[in-house]
């Protein structure tokens, strides 16, 4: 399966690799790496948002522009094969018909189905991280992967796992970190990085503090929720990511199994960020009610002409049931 990347860039001069509009260390990772790695290609990174400042600890992120490359002859699209994170390049008739119109190659590693519509060739293996997969790729087809490569996928593999401590970390990810580590990546060096990029001011400290008292419960406490309406997004998310702040406390008071961050929009779009605690891994089914996917302890999804009450009716008339089916799985 893994000579279809071979195959696909092969002759190709330019390609231009495509994170979703929910870009997150993995994407990031796994599109640097792929810059780091195809030598000789000119190679264009795009995202259709900005890469949010917390993920700026990551070298030559400045690279990913939102800027479309219609000149490159192929497309590699990392971390997704769901549409709708797709939805705000096939919104623009001029990307759609681009991606319609030249050879598309999507790697994902997300159990959920890829239900991509345009024509494309598809690398999806079931792994901790999209980065993961793209080193068994390289390495697999004889690519090299020198020490920024190294750096990327191993900064992708700790963000998608939270720090080697997902339940979806195997064997292989440790050999493979062991690997990268002989390559010249340091993870203590990287972790230090990303703590600076961590740090928060005042401000956001006292906002966090306002968030926590936002907080609802639901289920005798079993579903925590928060709402991030508009007015917070659009102060607060070039500074620090909201569901960033939130999601782990969320995720750590005592009796909550879901906790879910929700954003509302003002044209009428909420998306959701969804973590689960230990033992009650249901948050991809969760994420799936909504169009949505991910992980069983790490998703989101994305919906349109809603509400911030009418999401949470759904998630305390549908988390009961996932959770029963979980405790008795």
């Amino acid at each position: 399966m893994y000579q279809k990347f071979s195959e696909f860039v092969k002759e190709k001069t330019k390609i231009c690799i495509i994170q979703a509009e929910n870009p997150d260390g993995d994407s990031l990772g796994s599109a640097l790496a792929l810059d780091y790695i195809l030598k000789g290609k000119e190679i264009s990174l795009y995202c259709p948002v900005d890469i949010p400042k917390y993920l700026h600890y990551f070298g030559d992120w400045s690279r990913v522009t939102n800027e479309f490359d219609f000149k490159a002859d192929g497309y590699i699209i990392v971390d997704t094969a769901a549409e709708v994170l797709l939805s705000k390049l096939l919104d623009d008739t001029a990307i759609r018909n681009r991606l319609y119109s030249v050879p598309v190659l999507v790697i994902d590693h997300h159990e959920s189905e890829d239900d991509i519509n345009f024509p494309h060739e598809s690398i999806i293996e079931v792994r901790p991280a999209c980065a993961e997969l793209i080193y068994e790729i390289t390495i697999s087809e004889s690519y090299e992967v020198n020490k920024p490569a190294a750096e990327a996928i191993l900064q992708g593999i700790s963000s998608d796992t939270l720090g080697f401590t997902s339940s979806s970390v195997s064997a292989r990810t440790f050999e493979i970190a062991a690997e990268l580590t002989r390559l010249g990546a340091n993870i203590s060096e990287l972790e230090e990085k990303r703590r600076e990029y961590m740090k928060k001011s005042p401000r956001i400290l006292d906002y966090k503090a306002d968030l926590i008292k936002r907080i609802d419960y639901s289920l005798d406490g079993a579903l925590a929720t928060v709402h991030i309406p508009w007015d917070d997004i659009r102060e607060y998310s070039d500074e620090y990511n909201p569901n960033v702040l939130i999601l782990e406390e969320l995720r750590l008071v005592e009796g909550v199994k879901v906790a879910v961050a929700i954003k509302t929009y003002p044209d009428g779009k909420v998306t959701g960020k969804i973590r689960c605690a230990y033992g009650y891994g249901v948050a991809e089914q969760v994420a799936g009610y909504f169009g949505g996917g991910g992980h069983e302890y790490a998703a989101g999804f994305r919906t349109y002409d809603t509400s911030y009450e009418e999401v949470l009716a759904d998630l305390v008339k549908i988390v009961p049931e996932l959770l029963a089916g979980a405790e008795n799985a």
